[in-house]
């Protein structure tokens, strides 16, 4: 169950980190901010890891499949449905995504891949810290 919140954590964490590199496109001083498109992920995910164009479109399909699960689930839990079920679908549905993606690449790129997680995760991390006042130091 902590894995998949970490997974769950690190992929939404990956456009959160992205977004922020970006200028913050999503808005500002406690604003929601908008989504990366599966387009925008695969972008990202090929200034990190160099993907070919058969990956690109395979992960921009993986990407997309995520995303109108996750719209679907959003719906359902503004529609008054559990709350604490849908972090648990959402988390499943992450570490089924994140593995989809990583049988994609080959070895070098699930490397560059785990590299790029980790940095994500230590940036949400330090942010989380940060917004909990208890300072990055």
């Amino acid at each position: 169950m902590k894995k998949l919140m970490i997974i769950c954590g690190l992929l939404f964490s990956v456009v959160t980190f992205a977004n922020a590199q970006q200028g913050g496109q999503g808005g500002q001083g406690g604003q929601r901010r908008a989504q990366a498109t599966p387009e925008e992920r695969v972008k990202q995910l090929d200034e990190k890891i160099k993907l070919t164009d058969e990956q690109k479109t395979k992960a921009t399909a993986v990407y997309a499949e995520a995303a109108e699960a996750q719209k679907k689930m959003r719906e359902e839990a503004q529609a008054g449905g559990d709350r604490q079920a849908m972090m648990e679908k959402m988390q499943k549905m992450t570490a089924e995504t994140d593995a989809k993606i990583t049988a994609l690449l080959n070895d070098d790129q699930k490397k560059a891949y785990k590299t790029w997680q980790d940095e994500v995760k230590a940036a949400r991390e330090k942010a989380m810290k940060e917004r909990q006042g208890g300072g990055g130091q």
